[in-house]
């Protein structure tokens, strides 16, 4: 039989259980901590990632609200100018249409001069472009 004496032995044996409990629940919470530290330290790195891209991002939308003004700026000219194409093709088809009467009442007038037997002008060297 053993020579230490029973309740000794029990005490000896609780200590070491305790031991190793405690030691497993210490490298338990170590493992759990190690990856709690990288996940905290991949957070606040991407929380820095995420700044960085979201300055860039307020710049570049600076940048394209720039270019739509510009961008805006150029359609309205291009509309205006189209505006006074279309004014500039009215006002030449309102010549042509005056130029047109203009035309035929002259030669209704030299018809009806031959027509009387008056004198005969030349023609018109403008008759050749219309």
């Amino acid at each position: 039989m053993s020579s230490t004496p029973p309740s000794t032995t029990h005490t000896q044996e609780t200590a070491e259980a305790k031991t190793a409990f405690t030691a497993s629940l210490t490298s338990v919470g170590t493992n759990l901590d190690v990856r709690l530290r990288h996940r905290a330290q991949d957070l606040h790195d991407n929380e820095a990632a995420i700044a960085k891209q979201e300055d860039q991002l307020k710049k570049t939308t600076v940048e394209l609200s720039k270019q739509s003004n510009e961008l805006e700026k150029l359609a309205d000219q291009g509309r205006e100018g189209l505006k006074e194409v279309g004014d500039l093709q009215n006002w030449a088809e309102l010549i042509e249409r005056d130029l047109l009467m203009v035309e035929e009442t002259v030669r209704l007038a030299d018809e009806e001069d031959r027509k009387n037997g008056r004198v005969q002008r030349p023609e018109s060297k403008l008759r050749r472009w219309f």
